[in-house]
């Protein structure tokens, strides 16, 4: 299926890392799934890995926390909040930019890992304001997920049962610094880490990608967008229908409702995914 080279920028702006908390409270009858931690077996055994179930009623939270609406049974929520007590949660990770509030520690303690042209400057996310991180060789991906592997290990910590490592197409802004088969070495590290923790790891967006899931590791997918560029098929069609659609316009949502509301998970939300009661909160599902 055709792929735009560079999308236009709709998809939703990024969250910072650390969100003022609380508890959500669940609502309705969620998917109580926990995993086990490494250390409760004295033979140290793997955690069991638990993927999400297809068509499970899903809310995209990564705006900030609050009590899900009834019905829900799964929710993506920045990794610095809480998960919902009684549901499926999913720790958002920016995993191959930088939070723009974090890019002075980045340049402090690890400058030789943002992506930089051949004047020096930094590659960026325009859009959202976001620098690339550097994936393109085996050395710079080990250490980039050593540290991005601690964040997905504090996910588990916190109580997810999944993750969903966002800007996996961060190549198509790179300007020809990197490659898919960079980001898809670096995405196979994040897996083995993940499933290490006991999580779930999704696949954000990218087509492109598709067919290496497999390869690198992925167990579902969180696709924004799929309704505007006519993917969410194929996404259903790879994941068994463990997929998470959000959409961002009346259009798109109706568009994705109609492919594949009747198996997916199909929501919209505000482009900002503000918590409910704030100006501009919009939430629909299928």
């Amino acid at each position: 299926m055709p792929q735009p080279t560079v999308r236009p920028p709709l998809r939703r702006g990024r969250v910072l890392a650390a969100l003022a908390g609380g508890i959500a409270v669940a609502a309705g009858a969620g998917l109580l799934l926990s995993h086990a931690s490494a250390t409760d077996s004295p033979a140290k055994a793997a955690p069991k890995v638990v993927p999400p179930t297809a068509n499970a009623a899903f809310d995209y939270q990564i705006g900030g926390p609050y009590t899900p609406p009834a019905g829900v049974e799964a929710v993506s929520r920045d990794r610095g909040a809480r998960p919902a007590d009684g549901l499926y949660n999913v720790c958002y990770v920016n995993a191959f930019q930088t939070q723009p509030d974090a890019l002075d520690r980045w340049e402090e303690n690890d400058p030789d890992l943002l992506l930089r042209d051949a004047d020096g400057d930094l590659v960026e996310d325009e859009a959202w304001g976001e620098a690339l991180l550097d994936t393109s060789t085996a050395d710079k991906r080990t250490r980039l997920a050593k540290i991005v592997g601690e964040w997905i290990d504090g996910c588990a910590e916190s109580g997810f049962q999944a993750v969903e490592p966002d800007n996996l197409d961060s190549y198509e802004r790179s300007d020809g610094l990197l490659t898919r088969a960079d980001n898809a070495a670096f995405a196979k590290l994040l897996a083995d880490r993940a499933h290490a923790a006991g999580l779930a790891i999704g696949q954000k967006n990218t087509t492109d990608l598709l067919g290496k899931r497999e390869e690198i590791g992925f167990d579902f997918a969180v696709a924004e967008e799929c309704g505007r560029y006519d993917e969410c098929a194929d996404y259903a069609s790879a994941y068994d229908n463990r997929v998470f659609v959000v959409e961002y316009t009346a259009g798109d949502f109706k568009e994705a409702c109609s492919s594949v509301g009747a198996t997916v998970s199909v929501v919209r939300r505000d482009l900002d995914v503000v918590p409910v009661g704030r100006p501009g909160y919009v939430f629909r599902a299928c």
